[in-house]
């Protein structure tokens, strides 16, 4: 099983959902949920899940819950 992390910039009540690629390890990730209750970060891991083909079980934010910025690992 391979372990990698991925590092986030969070975007929460945009316009529109979407994932955009800065690099191999940095994303820029738009979300159209609050930042309220854990909804921002539930829709990232949902995003990221489709993103990668993995399912959301294989994603764990590691850092920075409750930042914009956010370390998120992915187990294959």
């Amino acid at each position: 099983m391979s372990v990698k992390q991925i590092f986030v910039k969070a975007k929460p009540k945009s316009k529109f959902n979407a994932v955009l690629t800065l690099d191999n390890k940095n994303f820029e990730i738009k979300v159209t949920a609050v930042p309220e209750n854990n909804q921002a970060n539930y829709k990232i891991i949902e995003l990221l899940a489709d993103y990668f083909h993995l399912a959301k079980s294989n994603l764990k934010i590691v850092s920075g819950e409750k930042s914009r910025n956010k370390i998120i690992e992915i187990s294959a």
